[in-house]
């Protein structure tokens, strides 16, 4: 404007500053420059919610309802119980440790799943928990027969998982920012703190324990909601880009299942390279990993992930077939109800995943195993 003035008016104006003034307004208007708008940019295929008006549809609920169910006052942690969204129940470990199941209740649970089956996110190839047509087995296969076997432990892998790093995901996805918050929200929770003043008395190492309580006052992703793992391994994607080529340069294979981290090799793998390597990468991408849970094992020692020895092929340990063998036989021999000795509510349904189990891999076993269950008088 005052270069128009000057243009205009190259020596003082006459008149008063009144004069000035509607000599100003009589200029013409300045044309002016519209800028295009950037076009958002969508990965992945995800659906493309630009605004929380169409979660709220997604999810058949309204805006004060979408704002209720993600917790976007964080009344969570203040409300009694019957109001909360989740049921906390403490689990404890193999290890002496502890963790936190948190079950969402149905209106949410169902919101996740929804919002689950619509995500499209990226997951690496060396991901095998919580996929489709992937399990322990195929977890431990590639790692059979190997000099060394190497595994490793995430400690506190869903707890480490915070409402900033799903946000960050969601927006890198595409989403803007409210809707990015309200998504979050629902997939994430804050722990109340009567239920951590109620965290039971544990044997483990009271560090680990330290650190869990603190990240679970915080905005987390559950472990307990259904939408938790795909999330999970959608985080852990950049983490396992990392891994694999660590692995691939080193001469060593990796796989993950969950928090779960395998490695196997020659019996000349580097590993005073790999082990710092990979904890530096965990650290550095938001992780920790458990020196007290990490194992080498060489051939002429029992090789075991995720429960199957993999020595030559990924099978359960000999004493677990031939118990759950001796408890076949007792209910061919006894009935059923006697062996149920745990008071499972549907015991045929527990033993027929045990033998889906103990089978998997296994085609002797099996055979062994299903003419036995197929002799028991349900």
């Amino acid at each position: 404007m005052a270069d128009r003035l000057l243009a205009h008016c190259p020596r003082p104006p006459l008149g008063n500053a009144r004069d000035l003034s509607r000599l100003i307004l009589e200029f013409p208007p300045e044309p002016v420059l519209v800028m295009p708008p950037v076009p958002r940019i969508w990965r992945w295929g995800v659906p493309q919610w630009e605004y929380t008006a169409d979660v709220a549809a997604l999810l058949d609920v309204t805006l004060s309802e979408l704002d209720w169910l993600a917790d976007a006052g964080g009344w969570n942690r203040r409300a009694g119980e019957p109001l909360r969204h989740y049921r906390p129940k403490w689990v404890a470990t193999s290890t002496g440790g502890i963790r936190l199941i948190e079950a969402p209740k149905p209106r949410l649970a169902e919101a996740q799943r929804r919002i689950a089956r619509h995500l499209s996110l990226p997951v690496h190839e060396a991901a095998h928990g919580f996929r489709p047509g992937r399990s322990p087995l195929t977890y431990a296969q590639p790692h059979a027969g190997k000099a060394l076997v190497v595994r490793m432990d995430l400690e506190g892998f869903f707890a480490a998982i915070t409402g900033a790093r799903v946000r960050a995901l969601l927006r890198t996805a595409g989403y803007p920012h409210q809707v990015a918050i309200k998504l979050a929200g629902l997939l994430t929770t804050r722990t109340p703190l009567d239920v951590l003043r109620d965290t039971p008395p544990t044997q483990g190492d009271p560090d680990v324990r330290r650190r869990l309580l603190a990240r679970l006052p915080g905005q987390h992703l559950p472990q307990g909601a259904p939408s938790s793992p795909q999330l999970a391994n959608a985080i852990a994607y950049r983490l396992d880009c990392r891994l694999a080529g660590l692995a691939n340069v080193l001469g060593a294979e990796y796989t993950r299942y969950a928090d779960d981290l395998a490695f196997s090799g020659p019996q000349t793998l580097p590993l005073h390279r790999l082990l710092p390597g990979v904890r530096a990468i965990a650290h550095d991408e938001g992780f920790r990993v458990r020196p007290d849970k990490s194992r080498v094992s060489a051939a002429h020692q029992r090789q075991k992930l995720a429960g199957l020895v993999v020595n030559s092929a990924p099978a359960v340990p000999r004493a677990e077939y031939d118990a759950l063998r001796a408890l076949l036989h007792n209910c061919v021999r006894t009935g059923p109800e006697a062996q149920n000795r745990a008071g499972h509510q549907d015991f045929q349904s527990h033993v027929r995943g045990r033998i889906e189990w103990v089978a998997a891999g296994h085609p002797g076993r099996s055979a062994k195993l299903r003419a036995l269950y197929r002799n028991i008088a349900w």
